[in-house]
This record gives C-alpha cells, sequence and structure tokens, in this order.
C-alpha cells in the first residue's frame, strides 16, 4: 500500500513540476546540463582541473571527457541537492494531508526522494550516452552503479524526515539550508580529487555525506573500477542509522503538526 502511494505521489510530483511548461519533463535533462557547461568551462577551460585516474597516472583529458568526470559527480550531488531544498517545506506544503488522520504523511519526504530518483536516472542516461562518444564504450562496473547508490538514497531520506519535522516549527532552516547545500558541494570531491587538498583537511572532507558516494560512483560508471566495499560498507550502516533517527525525530515530533499548522 504505502510503496504504491509513494510512487503515485513521485509521479505526480514530476509531472506537476513541469506542468504547464512548454518542454515539460525535458526540463530535468536540460537544467543539469546547462550547470555542467558553466562548471566544465570554469574548472575545465579556464582553470584547467585535470584528474588522476584510478592507476595512479596524471590523465591528459579532452574537455568532453573531462566534463563526463565532473558529469558523474554532479548526479549524486542533484539527488542530495533537490532532496534537502525541498524538505523542509514539504509539510507545509501539503498542510491538507497533515489533518487527515488516516493519511501516511511520512511518506512525503519519501515522495521527494522519488522524485529526485527519477531526475537522476535521466541524468545517468544521458551520461552512458556521452560515454559512448567520448570513451568508446561503458565499463562492465556500471552495474555496481545502483549498489553505491542506494546507501546515499538511505542517508538522503533520514535527512528528509528529519528537515521535513524541524521545518513545521522552525521556518528559518529552509534559509540555512541554501548555503549549506552550497558548502557541501564544494567541499565534496565534485569538482577536485580528495587527494589534491591538503593532507590534513582531507580526513575531514571524508565527513561530508557526499564523499564516499561521489567517488564510488564516478568510479564505477566512468573509471571502470570496483566501488571500496569496506568504505562503502561502513557508509551504509551510517547511512542506516540516520534514516533510522530521522524517522524517529519525525514520528516523535509529528503529533504537534496539525497545532502548529
Amino acid at each position: 500500500m504505502l510503496p504504491s502511494l509513494t510512487l503515485a505521489l513521485a509521479r505526480r510530483e514530476v509531472a506537476g513540476r513541469y506542468r504547464g511548461s512548454t518542454l515539460g519533463v525535458l526540463w530535468s535533462l536540460l537544467t543539469p546540463l546547462f550547470m555542467l557547461a558553466i562548471y566544465t568551462f570554469v574548472f575545465g577551460v579556464v582553470m584547467k582541473s585535470r584528474w588522476t585516474l584510478p592507476s595512479g597516472q596524471a590523465g591528459e583529458h579532452s574537455t568532453g571527457e573531462f566534463a563526463i568526470i565532473l558529469y558523474s559527480g554532479l548526479i549524486p550531488f542533484q539527488l542530495f541537492s533537490e532532496v534537502v531544498s525541498m524538505s523542509p517545506g514539504v509539510i507545509l506544503a501539503n498542510v491538507n494531508y497533515v489533518k487527515k488522520i488516516v493519511f501516511p504523511i511520512q511518506i512525503l519526504p519519501a515522495v521527494s526522494v522519488g522524485s529526485a530518483l527519477f531526475h537522476a536516472g535521466v541524468s545517468l542516461l544521458v551520461l552512458f550516452v556521452f560515454s559512448l562518444f567520448a570513451f568508446g564504450g561503458i565499463p562492465v562496473s556500471a552495474l555496481w552503479a545502483p549498489i553505491v547508490f542506494a546507501p546515499l538514497v538511505v542517508m538522503v531520506l533520514g535527512i528528509a524526515w528529519f528537515l521535513a519535522a524541524a521545518g513545521v516549527y522552525f521556518r528559518d532552516i529552509s534559509q540555512f539550508v541554501s548555503p549549506l547545500i552550497t558548502a557541501t558541494m564544494f567541499f565534496s570531491p565534485i569538482f577536485f580529487q580528495r587527494t589534491s587538498m591538503p593532507e590534513w583537511l582531507q580526513p575531514w572532507l571524508a565527513l561530508n555525506p557526499l564523499t564516499v558516494p561521489v567517488e564510488n560512483f564516478r568510479n564505477v560508471v566512468v573509471f571502470g573500477v570496483q566501488p571500496g566495499w569496506m568504505v562503502l560498507g561502513f557508509y551504509s550502516l551510517v547511512a542506516l542509522v540516520v534514516a533510522f533517527l530521522g524517522y524517529q525525530f519525525f514520528q516523535k515530533t509529528r503529533k504537534g503538526f496539525a497545532d502548529v499548522l
């Protein structure tokens, strides 16, 4: 019942976002491509950033190849950013559901995650198409992509439950989330490698919730390298804890939603 309801609401969320626009769902493709073009120009052309391959060799990438490497890091960030930015207002935007006792409002953050997963899936298909032209194929290790992506989804869902509940009582959270997302993006290995940072800063960079998913996702879909199973396993455990605590916080605080709203 709940999974089917969540899926139906996620579909409605995606369709409703582009309702009335001329290009419709095509915007889910054009928006990240536009941002990719900007980031590629700044970091690949102006700053001439280059990537060290997992083999340890310094890569001499063309601008197109660098764009694919960069784009692979933006896909996990796109999911994280979309969900986290929407979460503080997801209950406030669905007050009518809160008033209905029989409606499971705990699925509303999950609906945001489902909508973000759709956009991530579109971006992944675009990445594969570009990889075929730039690298001549898609690595077999790309089959690990769902497994690498799953812990991030669990982590983001836990954060969404927490922010959705907190956003009902503290409306200023939505103002704080935007700069936090920006900081999370620039302090993650999307535009540069963790090893290019000062050694004293690298362990702190690992605390970023995007670091492990971005590095492992890029390895499996671009570089053809298996994920770091030990690190990914530890991240998965942390993600489960975050999801559990976020859900418990949501359930404990939901009793007062109707009074505040």
